[in-house]
């Protein structure tokens, strides 16, 4: 990474409310008038969340969703491929924190500082709420709603709120004096019907491509399901099952512990059925060469020193997202074993119950050294007979969700784990070595399809942000 140098004159310091002496490169211009955010806004709170975490919804009928910086997607809409939930009771007692439709949704800290989105979801349920990590905005007389949020994700503010955000001690995070400072461009209510108005055949073209689109594990359960003849509405009516009879002579039936626990009978009855018509079930253990957990040393978000991996660079599709968020400058005398390959497969051995074990695959060539952390298992297989990103999909998949799910251990829903014992019990479809490569295409092909869709829809997004960034300027 190449060191950036700038001249700083002392007398621009007084235009910083923090007095900052450091780089930071140009703030964006406009020649509007600009008025206070937070007299734009009619109500700006986050939430919170019960002690007890999150819940899910085979656990508990009466539940409501709790959104979190996570669920703010990348193109300014709300992502549920992952739904925390938290009990209906909690939600009815709040007073803050209720989402309503056209809310502005903003994450208030952490590395996803900024990210916002537009609240046109149709949601499952009604009962919609935030964490205390997200920042409700409602704009008052002032501001038309939708344009409002797209100037929150024009760079004028997003540059206000990076500057200071990350421009602090410990992690980076708005706050409201943070808020109290932030300006943003005035238009008239004409002017901004004008320009909604504008923008608006854009969403319509936007929202007409994301129909088309496909979720990645809607993809990868497709694949697995169609191969390996597996009813998959069954499959999740069996899982929502809250009881069913056990015969006697089915309790050690791949149980060599006689185990007795409601879950990993459940698990049996529904692996059963899913493997019936199954030809080549095997024990994961048979072939994995070795596990090996990772290292967390003390990091920071301080791009200073060697990269260190999070859970959030699994991917549900299968591979290992390289743009690291934190960094750490301690090191030990073994570092060179935690450092990743090309070609490594590693499983979250901690994570909520819906996401651990998740798998991911090194895709890339390793340009510079990379930590992966304790909550990674590295797991190495026989190469002769494990096709490794097949491994990722099927671990991602229904498959080794309903496993996993069931069989990882937690008093605390949010955070549970499993060992390399529930990766070596793992039994599951393992077809020859070319079968598994064939399966991999039809799913890559499949993904590489929605990447087409993603950058037509990226060429709109950039079409609407054009028109808000001239408008400010």
């Amino acid at each position: 990474m190449g060191v950036i140098q700038t001249i700083v004159k002392l007398s621009t310091l007084s235009s910083n409310a923090n007095l900052r002496l450091c780089f930071s490169k140009e703030a964006p211009k406009t020649s509007r008038k600009l008025v206070k955010l937070l007299d734009c806004l009619s109500l700006f709170e986050s939430g919170s969340r019960p002690k007890g975490g999150i819940i899910y919804l085979e656990d508990e009928e009466e539940v409501a969703i709790s959104l979190g910086g996570e669920q703010i997607g990348k193109d300014g809409r709300i992502d549920l491929s992952n739904m925390p939930l938290i009990p209906l009771e909690f939600y009815n007692s709040v007073e803050k924190g209720i989402v309503k439709r056209n809310d502005i949704l903003v994450c208030k800290d952490g590395a996803l500082t900024g990210k916002c989105c537009f609240v046109d979801y149709n949601f499952p349920i009604d009962e919609i709420m935030v964490n205390e990590h997200v920042y409700i905005f409602r704009s008052n007389e002032t501001y038309m709603q939708k344009l409002l949020f797209f100037l929150i994700r024009d760079e004028y503010i997003q540059f206000q709120i990076k500057d200071l955000a990350y421009r602090k001690k410990g992690q980076p995070g708005l706050n409201t004096e943070h808020l109290k400072l932030i300006k943003i461009p005035f238009f008239e209510l004409d002017e901004q019907n004008q320009i909604v108005e504008k923008i608006k055949p854009i969403e319509q073209e936007m929202h007409k491509l994301k129909s088309q689109k496909k979720e990645y594990l809607e993809i990868i359960n497709k694949v697995f399901a169609d191969e390996f003849n597996i009813d998959l509405e069954k499959v999740f009516e069996l899982n929502s099952i809250k009881s069913f009879n056990l015969k006697l002579q089915n309790i050690d039936f791949r149980n060599d512990l006689l185990r007795t626990s409601y879950k990993w009978h459940k698990l049996e009855a529904i692996q059963s059925f899913m493997y019936e018509e199954i030809d080549c079930i095997e024990k994961l253990g048979k072939f994995i060469i070795q596990t090996k957990n990772g290292w967390s040393p003390e990091s920071s978000e301080i791009e200073d020193g060697i990269p260190v991996l999070g859970q959030e660079h699994i991917l549900k599709k299968g591979i290992i997202d390289l743009n690291p968020s934190k960094y750490t400058t301690l090191t030990k005398s073994n570092i060179q074993d935690f450092f990743i390959k090309q070609n490594d497969f590693f499983v979250s051995r901690g994570n909520t119950v819906e996401l651990v074990a998740l798998a991911g695959v090194v895709s890339e060539e390793i340009e510079q050294d990379i930590i992966y952390p304790d909550l990674y298992i590295k797991i190495d297989f026989q190469d002769e007979f494990v096709d490794k990103q097949y491994m990722s999909f099927l671990f991602n998949s229904f498959i080794g969700r309903i496993y996993f799910k069931h069989v990882a251990k937690g008093k605390n829903q949010t955070m549970v784990k499993v060992s390399s014992k529930e990766l070596l019990e793992f039994y599951l479809p393992l077809p020859e070595l070319s079968k598994q490569q064939q399966i991999v295409e039809k799913i890559k092909a499949q993904i590489d399809a929605q990447k087409l869709i993603d950058k037509q829809i990226e060429k709109k997004q950039k079409k609407i942000s054009k028109i808000i960034e001239d408008c400010v300027k």
